[in-house]
């Protein structure tokens, strides 16, 4: 039996697994508000018969950004127009053109799902100038007749604004692919990096033949609750509105005081820096103060999830992680994120365990409550599931309170060659 300090995993509280119900109005069919957006901006543009239209697809894994693009093509289509999706992510993939094909077709999207073409290229042309740099854009959509923006909008994992992740940061880091996104970040580092994405987002926009967004808004179970067509000039005024909104879903774990929290996978599918920063309460940016809340005294990650290609950005916000995603890692891909976004804290490996048994047993040493019985702990499978958890009983009294959430019957942790066995949760 494992043991730290001798300490075993028998001296550890029972968990206990809990599940947040949160009330959700989810869109009944995406892939129609896909088309009606999109009809709405066509409506708005009379787009001639056979125009080119060049469609962003970024490298979250947004669950009905798949559905709601595939009616818009469809709607495109429909309209005479001949749309094609190029992938809007920055460095991600390797900061290859056939990298980010592959992250695409990892996230459900490829030509044969859409229905029409996709363009991976890592080519640019300058569209402008802001504050005496080159404002990039992707060629073929810079080429196309029109750019037809698709994002989700979000709460951003490096900085506060009245924009954070949305549209014009789609546009300005997305469609800048690498060039792009590393010139972004490195102005932001000297700067303000909301005030950087407006105004270089101001620029596509009269530059390029930008005719709007479609914008997506997920409720706290990752389901669209909202899908709108935004006219080009309206999308600076327009996304502040849907921020707001998107806080307001935002899904965070019930508990925000714990001496350790486990999370099973963290990957560049589930937030750009592996792990919402605003669900575990790190930023780790240069710049940026700490938030007060939560307050997670140590975070432990288990593993990277296979669509990340070896991409561990995030790493950093980590405490502790499993050796198996250490041997995971390609250093490669991830100090090429690195060098785009300009933030190194965030790649730091952190100190590395053979096994989830280990992790835990070191939690006595490292959080400041020496019982182990008394551990704070909770499990979640990642940031984007904070509402599934297993939490030590410690924490019950302060959960059977809480409203809107349900318990199930305490357990022991059950092992197998030291690591955690699956459908704990």
């Amino acid at each position: 039996m494992a043991t730290v300090n001798d300490a075993t995993v028998a001296d550890l509280p029972r968990f206990v697994p809990a599940a947040v119900e949160w009330e959700t109005d989810p869109v009944p069919d995406v892939r129609a508000a896909g088309r009606d957006a999109a009809a709405d901006l066509l409506a708005a543009e009379g787009l001639r018969d056979g125009a080119t239209v060049a469609v962003t697809a970024g490298s979250r894994g947004i669950h009905d950004f798949p559905a709601m693009i595939e009616g818009a093509i469809e709607r495109l289509q429909e309209a005479g127009c001949e749309p094609f999706v190029f992938p809007s992510m920055g460095s991600h993939g390797g900061a290859t053109a056939e990298g980010q094909r592959r992250v695409l077709a990892d996230l459900g999207m490829t030509e044969e799902s859409l229905g029409c073409p996709v363009r991976s290229s890592m080519e640019v042309v300058e569209a402008g100038e802001y504050d005496g740099d080159p404002v990039y854009a992707d060629r073929n959509a810079a080429e196309a007749d029109a750019v037809l923006l698709a994002n989700r909008i979000k709460p951003h994992t490096d900085f506060s604004d009245r924009i954070e992740s949305g549209l014009c940061k789609m546009a300005v880091i997305g469609m800048g692919k690498h060039r792009g996104a590393e010139m972004m970040h490195n102005a932001a580092l000297r700067g303000d990096m909301g005030a950087e994405i407006r105004g270089r987002a101001r620029i596509l926009f009269e530059e390029l033949p930008v005719v709007g967004g479609i914008a997506l808004i997920e409720d706290a179970t990752d389901r669209a609750t909202h899908v709108e067509g935004v006219p080009v000039d309206g999308i600076l005024d327009r996304e502040p509105e849907l921020l707001e909104r998107a806080y307001g879903e935002l899904p965070t774990l019930p508990v925000d005081d714990l001496d350790l929290l486990i999370v099973d996978e963290m990957g560049k599918e589930v937030s750009g820096t592996g792990m919402d920063t605003n669900v575990i309460g790190r930023t780790c940016f240069r710049g940026e103060p700490e938030p007060d809340r939560p307050d997670y005294t140590r975070i432990y990650v288990r593993s990277l999830t296979p669509p990340s290609h070896g991409n561990g950005l995030g790493i950093g916000l980590a405490d502790v992680v499993h050796a198996d995603l250490v041997a995971d890692l390609d250093l490669g891909d991830t100090y090429v994120n690195v060098a785009t976004s300009g933030e190194t804290d965030r790649a730091r490996i952190p100190l590395v365990v053979p096994d989830d048994a280990s992790a835990l047993l070191l939690a006595p040493s490292v959080t400041g409550t020496p019982d182990p019985g008394e551990l704070r702990i909770a499990r979640i499978p990642n940031t984007m599931e904070p509402g599934r958890l297993l939490v030590s009983e410690p924490l019950v009294p302060e959960l059977e309170v809480r409203e809107g959430v349900t318990l199930g019957e305490p357990r022991r942790l059950s092992f197998e060659d030291g690591d955690l066995t699956d459908g704990e949760h």
